[in-house]
């Protein structure tokens, strides 16, 4: 059972830290890097570090395709139904990928290249390239959030969430609060910040926080979509019971693998 007393102090966090940059990279590399972080750096525009704009080394990168679904349309039953899954899948999403290549074509982008190097400077672009480059990653990284086995989370994102939010089930209960307050279409986001911390977010229509237009920016972790056509066939109105069965199915060792490897 996690508890806080398994949160470390922060001290020796930031010992461990700097223990590990001094193994794992150069002097002037640990220097640059400890220096951001003493002033505060934040994501903004093309300053987005390489690790949230989708270019580092370790973090995974998302293309003008859409994958096959890792599992049936009837895995997640009861939490997520299947006609929903194969509408939301072939319809929904498939519209967003084949849009985004239009877009990719008129505006003559190199299809080879990640997403998130378009999404960090979403606001070059155009409305059509925004609303389907914004649709097509979110539902890429929505597929793989889901599974049909119950996972937790590792244990190091357990600590992160527990040292953020004082527990997982108070984070929960906060990001549920997020995709419930989101009015409209949208979606609901735990993300990390340029500074390593976990924030909780949400934004409008097929927004997200790597593109330089969001609120709150940072490298998404996973994202909750609370549009209607995610949930209105099974729950109609009520979104509170789409947010609790979601719970029941977020793939966990998707999210602890991206945080893992920051």
């Amino acid at each position: 059972m996690l508890n806080g007393s398994a949160v470390p102090k922060q001290l020796g966090n930031f010992i461990t830290e700097i223990k590990i940059s001094m193994k794992n990279t150069s002097r002037r590399k640990f220097i640059a890097s400890s220096a951001a972080v003493a002033a505060g750096t934040l994501l903004a525009g093309s300053s987005v570090n390489k690790i949230f704009a989708g270019t580092g080394n370790n973090q995974p990168h998302s293309h003008f395709k859409q994958e096959p679904l890792g599992y049936a349309y009837n895995a997640l039953e009861p939490s997520i139904d299947a006609l929903t899954m194969e509408i939301h899948y072939t319809k929904h999403a498939a519209a967003y990928c084949k849009a985004i290549n239009e877009a990719a074509h008129t505006e003559n982008l190199d299809v080879s290249k990640p997403i998130e190097a378009i999404l960090k400077d979403i606001s070059k672009y155009s409305a059509k390239m925004r609303n389907n480059a914004g649709g097509h990653y979110n539902h890429e990284m929505f597929w793989k959030s889901l599974s049909p086995k119950t996972t937790q989370p590792s244990a190091k994102l357990a600590e992160a969430i527990i040292k953020t939010f004082g527990s997982v089930d108070a984070f929960k209960t906060q990001f549920s609060d997020a995709a419930k307050s989101r009015f409209g279409s949208g979606w609901a986001w735990l993300l990390v910040n340029n500074d390593k911390k976990l924030l909780i977010s949400s934004t409008p229509n097929q927004d997200n926080p790597l593109m330089d237009v969001a609120d709150v920016k940072g490298m998404p972790l996973f994202g909750l979509d609370v549009w209607e056509h995610a949930y209105y066939l099974k729950y109609q109105n009520k979104r509170a019971d789409y947010i609790d069965g979601f719970w029941k199915v977020l793939n966990w060792d998707f999210v602890s693998e991206r945080f893992d490897k920051i």
